[in-house]
């Protein structure tokens, strides 16, 4: 009994730790959206590839007022946001992320960034017209624009919490410009595969000694 009591109690806590996050970020013009929760494990879920929008309608809820967002969060949701309107998201594996994050870092201008449990880094900018083809054609990048959503802080995965990298606050919650982004991951995946390259040549020079 007392092993329920504390988990009704922590899913609770959580709910409203989801409420709050979404209706803070409601008040700076974010399209937030419920996304669906992952079951527990006695719910007859067997797969759960991560959180989708709980309302069909969701692409046409934007701008939407923040009490109108508290209502929505009454029940267990996760918190999504939709992208194409008001920010993007570029995805990446952890780490070009963490590389592209150390150049954000070097210029001076971070960028706000959000991680899944599932080792992806969601870079989010202001809104683009579309991905430069270097970043669009090398198979590790995926672009969140106008008809996608993703999920922010604190949603839950079955192993593990959607958590910021980089806040959105460190930098007065002004996005940063999609293109100064793009480059950034244009250069991390530049110094990639240089690094791959020379790692090649390496084993090949050992291979002939």
């Amino acid at each position: 009994m007392l092993d329920t009591d504390w988990s009704d109690g922590w899913r609770s806590a959580f709910r409203i730790e989801l409420r709050a996050e979404a209706i803070g970020l409601a008040c700076h013009g974010w399209p937030v959206l419920p996304g669906t929760f992952p079951a527990t494990p006695d719910g007859g879920q067997t797969t759960w590839a991560g959180p989708e929008p709980v309302h069909a309608d969701w692409a046409e809820r934007f701008g939407v007022h923040p009490a109108e967002v508290a209502e929505w969060w009454t029940k267990p949701y996760s918190l999504l946001v939709a992208t194409g309107k008001v920010l993007d998201a570029v995805e990446v594996d952890i780490e070009l992320g963490k590389r592209a994050a150390g150049l954000l870092r070097a210029t001076g201008h971070p960028a706000p960034i959000v991680a899944t449990p599932d080792g992806r880094w969601l870079f989010l900018t202001t809104v683009a017209d579309q991905l430069p083809e270097r970043l669009a054609t090398s198979g590790e990048v995926r672009w969140h624009g106008d008809g996608s959503f993703v999920p922010l802080p604190p949603t839950p995965y079955h192993h593990g919490v959607v958590h910021w990298r980089v806040k959105p606050d460190v930098w007065g919650w002004r996005l940063p410009a999609a293109e100064a982004v793009h480059s950034v991951l244009a250069r991390a995946l530049d110094q990639a595969e240089s690094r791959e390259v020379r790692s090649q040549r390496l084993v090949a020079a050992s291979a002939v000694a």
